[in-house]
């Protein structure tokens, strides 16, 4: 059945009973309703209805036809106002008067384009032209045999006027001023029986055939060399002339299928080649099915999507979306699953599809014949899942549910518990191992021989490393001439079917990224190229290539890659190469030569996304099946969507300082919108106007020249760009639409925004403001100048007088930065940038650093006191500069020490001043507050090495320093 995305009252329609259809210039589609007019851009709905007083507005709220018009507006056929046009210009409906001057029928039916720009109106009372250039609406005559009502009209591609009417089908030839009756068959009843009947319906498909539509006797059609054919089961009365249902509409689905809109039997797909007919209806178990199965009208999009109003909403098919299909429970046994849990499925040599569900229920799905039979467990086994299926090699079809069931392959008689010694055993995988059976089950494997019925076990030992890797088997394969046991603790190979220990067991190791991903397996599979790959509950495996006797070594694919899940389960390989998968929430391929991962939409008809591990099956035609708790899902791997145009990315809405736009004034792709100065909020509603799947369409925006990135509308949010007291100025609105599937699109949209400036913001505005600037500043500077020079003159006399001091004060401030205010000698600041100088200027050798201490100061400061102790600092640093020559300086380093730079000065010479400096001090007692406090001090000495920093070089000095102190103190030590 097809999959209908159902448009209701809790979207916004006004009424369920939905009339017509229409798609507009801009691709919206418009709906009509028995309580008023729809336009939708497939997330919102603008809704038009009738107000009653003087307003434009709807004559009418009950629509029973749309035309969209090549301006952009639409004609609106109701029930009892007439006919009304909409003005996209001004968002306004004219309604046409009635009678003089206007329609004949305030009762309108239908609407078609006569191919020179105008429209024939069929209504109540007749049939009527409207001129769209002039607007003027002239009664068209249609002779004595025709009805005043009329339903349906039609202008074909050779300019043929067929004019639906209560006394049947009639026709005025192109050149010709009269109606005629539609040329009847002779011998065929069914033909000549829809031709009399009322005829609510006509269409001209590609093919140039001319469907019609009656009101109780069916449908038929004229092909393009005028003959009429009968549509198979639906032409002429039924026995005991039984009425038909009245036939609404027709669309054309594919180049050999057209859609009826029955009213009461939902649609009517019809195949001419082959005569088919199918029903699509209202199924209550079906949330996807057709809504409602009275129909009104039809109708195909610019993407393909076929659209049906019905009495219960609107439904939306998209045709397009045949990569994947899901078979679904149904009312209609023959045409549907039992259940939607599908726990396994297994293709037999009779080309039948089994399905194992819950509840002990079996689905057959004989492919040759197209049916389904339902079978059902009995016994102990009744409405227990069914998780495996096998075949023999007699064709029987082995059950693996609560223990095992045999079928018939002829007759599908079910007997139940065919080995009791598993009827406690819940059975989760069978294989064939040519006699017998393997049997996988959460207590092992069991080996069942179908000749002697002898049944044999063996499982898990968790002192045996080489045993089964764990209890619960979850399936079994043959790869080659092996046996792979996939367990829920790993993977178990034996070389056949007979070993039961010695196993060569696959297992997760943590830290060895080529090892199995997880413990967990669920499937395995072989493609093409011989490649074998398995699933797991740590993303997908692929076997690499290895000799007998290595290890085994896995490549990995998860999450990180594309797939939307790491639990896969289930994997299957189709004929070109390409590996699927089956994941808790969707279906993944990936590409057999690329490796690149693909993952199925709704664009592509995926629309169950719920999957169970194993329930994998390759049909007979090549086609992937994978069961779920949804139904089960049917791939087309081979399938590729027909080559279309992107659909247009359009503004649907838009609102400039809370004021809707017109819709004939919106912007397409491309185009500018201008906001006037005092006009700087906008609003833009835009979408994708594919209709499908809007809810897997992502969707963002940028407005250059203000946002940094562009901006993500989060997903359920309607697609929406708003901005609020926007600066004056140019701009480009970017919007874009991401859509998801096999065929991922990018659709881009521009449109340039320019935002005009307030007068204040021209550029008239800001040079006459800078040249009043200009002048203002003028007039001050000159007034402020000669307010300066008298003040300057007043001033210079102070600054004179007071400059000298300055000098004075600046000089002396200069000094007290320079100088330690405890010795008068150099601060260590000023010392470095002096000692730096020399350095620069030096040669090898040609200066000195001596730093000093005073030795046992601590000893001082204890006894004598701290005063005492900063006395003798003063002390020292007085002997040092008696000692030193102008050129010297002299800096305390910190604490009790000072330290000399000596220019020009050698090692030798400068041992020299610093033994003078030590022997002065030393020869020297100091006397403080009447007390002899003795005093010596410790010097090293360091020439300076080019290419040294003067870090270095102070090192190398309180090198010689330590020496000098080590060897007893009150000496001095030089350092090379």
């Amino acid at each position: 059945m097809p999959w209908f995305d159902r448009v209701g009252v809790s979207d916004g329609l006004p009424h369920s009973l939905t009339t017509a259809l229409a798609q507009d210039q801009r691709g919206l589609v418009w709906i009509g309703t028995q309580s008023g007019l729809v336009r939708y851009d497939g997330y919102r709905m603008q809704v038009f209805t009738a107000t009653g007083g003087p307003k434009a507005d709807l004559p009418d709220t009950y629509v029973r036809a749309l035309l969209a018009l090549p301006d952009g507006g639409m004609l609106i056929a109701t029930n009892s106002g007439g006919l009304s046009r909409f003005d996209p210009q001004r968002n306004a409906f004219h309604t046409y008067p009635v009678g003089k001057g206007g329609t004949t029928s305030r009762k309108i039916y239908a609407l078609a384009r006569d191919g020179n720009g105008g429209v024939w109106v069929a209504g109540e009372r007749g049939l009527d032209h409207l001129d769209l250039r002039t607007n003027q609406v002239v009664a068209v005559p249609t002779g004595p045999d025709t009805a005043l009502r009329s339903f349906s009209v039609l202008q074909d591609r050779d300019g043929n006027l067929w004019l639906g009417n209560n006394n049947g089908l009639f026709v005025r030839r192109h050149g010709t001023h009269a109606f005629e009756r539609a040329p009847r068959p002779a011998g065929n009843a069914a033909v000549e029986a829809v031709l009399s009947d009322g005829i609510w319906g006509l269409e001209e498909d590609h093919a140039g055939r001319l469907w019609v539509g009656s009101t109780q006797a069916g449908a038929v059609y004229r092909d393009a060399d005028e003959h009429w054919h009968p549509v198979k089961g639906f032409s002429g009365f039924q026995q005991n002339r039984e009425r038909r249902a009245t036939v609404r509409d027709f669309v054309e689905v594919g180049a050999d299928t057209i859609w009826l809109a029955t009213d009461g039997s939902g649609v009517l797909a019809y195949t001419p080649s082959d005569g088919t007919l199918r029903a699509i209806t209202h199924d209550t178990a079906m949330p996807s099915s057709l809504p409602g199965d009275a129909v009104r009208a039809l109708m195909r999009d610019r993407s393909g999507n076929i659209w049906a109003a019905t009495d219960l909403g609107v439904a939306r098919n998209n045709a397009g979306a045949r990569k994947a299909f899901t078979l679904l429970p149904s009312t209609r046994d023959e045409r549907a699953l039992a259940s939607p849990n599908v726990r396994t499925i297994f293709v037999d040599s009779r080309r039948r599809v089994w399905l194992g569900m819950n509840a002990g229920n079996i689905d057959v799905i004989d492919l040759d014949h197209g049916v389904i039979r339902h079978l059902h467990l009995g016994g102990d086994q009744t409405r227990r899942d069914v998780q495996a299926f096998t075949e023999a090699p007699d064709g029987a079809i082995w059950v693996g549910t609560q223990g095992l069931a045999r079928i018939d392959p002829s007759t599908l008689a079910v007997q139940n518990s065919v080995v009791p010694a598993l009827e406690a055993s819940p059975v989760l995988h069978l294989m064939p191992d040519g006699d017998r059976l393997l049997i996988a089950t959460y207590d092992g494997v069991y080996r069942y021989d179908l000749r002697t019925h002898a049944l044999t076990h063996f499982g898990n030992d968790p002192n045996d490393p080489r045993s089964l890797a764990s209890d619960t088997v979850r399936l079994i394969a043959r790869v080659g001439s092996q046996i792979w046991y996939i367990t829920g603790r790993g993977i178990s190979i034996a070389a056949n079917g007979l070993q039961d220990r010695n196993f060569e067991n696959l297992l997760n190791r943590p830290n060895d990224p080529s090892s199995l991903p997880n413990n967990l397996a669920s499937s395995i599979t072989t493609d093409p190229q011989g490649n074998l790959w398995i699933g797991t509950y740590g993303g997908l495996a692929m076997l690499e290539s290895h000799a007998a006797g290595e290890a085994y070594r896995f490549r990995r694919f998860d999450t990180s890659d594309g797939l939307t899940s790491d639990n896969v389960n289930a994997a299957l390989s189709d004929d070109l190469g390409n590996l699927w998968v089956s994941l808790p929430n969707g279906i993944s391929m990936m590409d057999g030569n690329t490796h690149a991962v693909h993952n199925l939409g709704a664009r592509d008809g995926l629309h169950v996304a719920s999957y169970v591990y194993a329930a994998a099956a390759r049909a007979p035609d090549g086609e992937l099946l994978f069961g779920g708790l949804g139904g089960l899902t049917v791939l087309r791997p081979a399938w590729q969507p027909p080559d279309a145009s992107d659909a247009p990315l359009a503004v649907t809405q838009a609102a400039i300082n809370g004021n809707p736009l017109p819709f004939g004034q919106l912007p397409r792709p491309g185009e500018s919108l201008r906001l006037r100065a005092h006009n700087r909020s906008l609003r833009v509603d835009f979408a994708l106007l594919d209709f499908q799947a809007p809810a897997d369409t992502s969707y963002s925006y940028r407005l250059d020249g203000l946002d940094e990135d562009w901006v993500a509308i989060p997903r359920g949010s309607l697609p929406t760009a708003m901005y609020t007291n926007l600066p004056h100025g140019d701009y480009v609105l970017r919007l874009r639409a991401q859509t998801q599937g096999m065929q991922p699109r990018m659709i881009e949209s521009t449109l340039a925004v320019a935002v005009e400036p307030r007068w204040y913001e021209t550029i008239a505005a800001l040079v006459g403001f800078g040249a009043l600037l200009l002048a203002l500043l003028y007039v001050v500077t000159q007034l402020r100048t000669l307010y300066l020079r008298r003040q300057a003159q007043q001033l210079q006399q102070q600054v004179d007088l007071r400059t000298q001091d300055l000098l004075i004060a600046n000089q002396r401030l200069d000094e007290l930065a320079s100088t330690d205010s405890l010795t008068g000698a150099l601060n260590r600041r000023r010392f470095f940038e002096l000692a730096e100088d020399v350095r620069k200027a030096s040669s090898e050798g040609e200066a000195c650093i001596a730093l000093l201490d005073l030795d046992g100061f601590k000893a001082i400061n204890d006894t004598h006191g701290h005063l005492a102790g900063d006395a003798v600092i003063r002390h020292v640093a007085h002997a040092i500069r008696h000692q030193c020559r102008g050129v010297d300086l002299v800096g305390r380093y910190g604490g009790e020490e000072l330290v000399i730079c000596l220019p020009n000065t050698a090692l030798t010479a400068g041992m020299v001043i610093a033994e003078c400096i030590r022997g002065a001090i030393a020869g020297a007692p100091f006397e403080h507050d009447g007390e002899t406090i003795p005093v010596t001090i410790s010097i090293g000495v360091a020439a300076y090495h080019e290419g040294e920093s003067l870090s270095q070089w102070l090192s190398r000095a309180d090198t010689a320093l330590y020496e000098a102190k080590h060897n007893g103190r009150n000496r001095t030590a030089a350092s090379d």
